[in-house]
């Protein structure tokens, strides 16, 4: 027996009142040091003589740990067992077991032997242990449109005490239905650590709307709560509607190459199709698009698209084709003669409206007619027509021929009064040629829509009649002009209205004269047949029919 056992036994059998507190609790981290305090870390009390800690061994005997006599400096350890090596105590009296585990989860008691009293303290020790990890095992790929797939099992290892595990679908916790939404919880406990591993399997019936859904798993523990998302799952579904497309971005005009792309609303979407080309059936693997080359107006009609294992699930699409035909006459270049007519056809054949239009030399004008040719209508004339996408264009040139004619031929004094200007116009095509009877110099000459001019000098010593002469492959016309002599006209400072002045005076003065001698005949005639009665003075009678003779002969003179 050793002293601190023989002084327990001396106070007992001297009546000392042994007094022993209500239980105190202590929570521990596994694998750390469990500090006990004594008397909930209280001063000592006076006369100390020793403090003693013990605990409750599994059986649920005693077990003696250490004891520190306060005329000791080193506390004298007195356990047997694991603890020998794992406990000790502080200044403070308070009991320190290094390593903490599960095992340690019992109730140490601190004796405190003073003279007067002996006290004890038990103190409850709890050691917590937070899960090693928590992670999402045997997790699915995708998830399947009413049908439930198994998400996930969520495992939360090694805990003390054990961790729940709860499931969140953006962020709002899933409830099991027993139908769409099935958690299985499960325990283990690991019987060398006492630990335990919790895991919960989530089964999932999704629905289209899941698509990019977050789903997470929460572990709470008492010393801390983890949450673990998982990336959004792909819904895969069967398809439940199909839809054909024509991929273009217009109208279809003939010759065109028509994509049909055939959609189904399917994840993921299928792989293969049926087009239904004309009553043909064609299969296209791995594509979902169809190409119509070089389509006729001939191909318009309904086309469709199937899904290979459904061909139930169809869409169709009718296919519109515009098309635009132009003929018309005549083309190409036309060679008319002046005073000719022509007859223009124009026919078009359209799936549609068609807007035709008519250009001459680039300007809008009206459907041409022509019943009688001009120089004026030569010309390129275009015709369009023109259907929304598509625009046809045909054109003839119009030739007009003719011989030449000459519209006028003046003349005129050059500024110095020593030359003349001679100007011969004429119509004709193709363009005339001209050709003068007078040596010339200064030519000018200019074609304009059949319309041709030349001009030349001239000096002309002496009166001249000059010929103008234009000609082509079709005829000639010629045109004479009378022109004076330069020299003439500067001695008399006369030109040519001068010598029309001249003419006209000349012609004035011999009417003039004309009119003298008539008026002297008269004179003469009345003289000799009234002689006598101008000698004699005497009135002459004479008979009526005398008189209206004689009044006949005046008129008659």
């Amino acid at each position: 027996m050793d002293s601190a056992a023989f002084l327990l036994l001396a106070f007992a059998s001297a009546g000392t009142l042994l007094q022993v507190w209500g239980t105190e609790s202590v929570t521990a981290l596994y694998g750390e040091t469990i500090v006990i305090p004594c008397n909930d870390g209280a001063p000592a009390p006076q006369h100390l003589m020793f403090v003693k800690w013990k605990y409750e061994k599994d059986d649920g005997t005693p077990g003696d740990l250490l004891i520190k006599q306060t005329r000791s400096d080193q506390a004298t350890v007195q356990a047997t067992d694991s603890y020998a090596q794992r406990v000790s105590i502080d200044d403070k009296f308070n009991l320190r077991i290094t390593q903490a585990s599960l095992k340690d989860q019992k109730t140490f008691t601190c004796m405190v032997v003073s003279a007067a009293n002996l006290m004890e303290f038990p103190v409850s020790v709890l050691v917590y242990k937070k899960p090693s990890s928590v992670q999402i095992m045997d997790k699915s790929e995708v998830l399947q449109k009413n049908k439930t797939v198994t998400l996930g099992t969520c495992v939360a290892a090694e805990a003390n005490p054990a961790a729940t595990i709860t499931w969140k679908k953006n962020g709002k916790a899933l409830v099991d239905d027993g139908k769409d939404i099935v958690i299985t919880p499960s325990l283990k406990l690991d019987p060398a650590t006492g630990l335990s591993t919790t895991s919960s399997t989530l089964q999932y019936a999704a629905t289209k709307e899941d698509v990019g859904a977050v789903f997470a798993c929460v572990s709470t523990h008492k010393l801390t709560t983890q949450e673990t998302e998982l990336e959004p799952f792909p819904v895969h579904y069967p398809s439940e509607k199909v839809s054909l497309q024509v991929m273009s971005k217009g109208p279809v005009v003939e010759g065109d190459n028509v994509t049909l792309k055939c959609h189904a609303d399917g994840n993921p979407p299928p792989s293969s199709f049926y087009f239904y080309i004309k009553g043909e059936k064609m299969l296209v693997q791995n594509s979902d698009i169809y190409t119509l080359n070089a389509i006729s107006r001939e191909a318009a009609g309904e086309y469709k698209c199937s899904l290979t294992d459904n061909k139930k699930m169809e869409a169709s699409q009718n296919i519109l084709v515009s098309y635009l035909d132009l003929s018309l006459s005549p083309t190409g270049k036309v060679l008319k003669t002046i005073g000719d007519s022509l007859s223009v056809k124009m026919e078009k054949i359209a799936s549609g409206d068609a807007t035709v239009s008519w250009t001459k030399n680039g300007k809008a004008v009206k459907e041409p007619e022509f019943s009688k040719l001009s120089y004026a209508d030569a010309g390129i004339y275009v015709c369009e027509v023109s259907l929304i996408g598509l625009t046809r264009r045909q054109s003839f040139e119009l030739v007009v021929e003719g011989k030449p004619v000459i519209t006028s031929l003046t003349k005129h004094r050059a500024g110095d009064a020593q030359h003349k200007v001679l100007t011969c116009e004429a119509e004709g095509v193709p363009e005339p040629s001209f050709q003068w009877s007078v040596n010339n110099t200064n030519e000018e000459s200019s074609y304009i829509n059949g319309k041709a001019t030349h001009k030349i000098t001239v000096i002309p010593r002496v009166n001249l009649s000059i010929t103008c002469t234009v000609s082509n492959k079709l005829g000639e016309d010629v045109m004479t002009i009378n022109v004076s002599s330069v020299f003439k006209e500067e001695n008399w400072k006369q030109d040519d209205s001068e010598d029309q002045a001249k003419l006209i005076v000349g012609v004035v003065a011999g009417l003039l004269f004309a009119a003298a001698v008539v008026g002297i005949i008269y004179w003469l005639y009345i003289k000799n047949s009234r002689q006598g009665s101008w000698k004699t003075g005497e009135k002459e009678v004479g008979t009526s029919e005398e008189s209206k003779k004689l009044e006949e002969n005046n008129h008659t003179v």
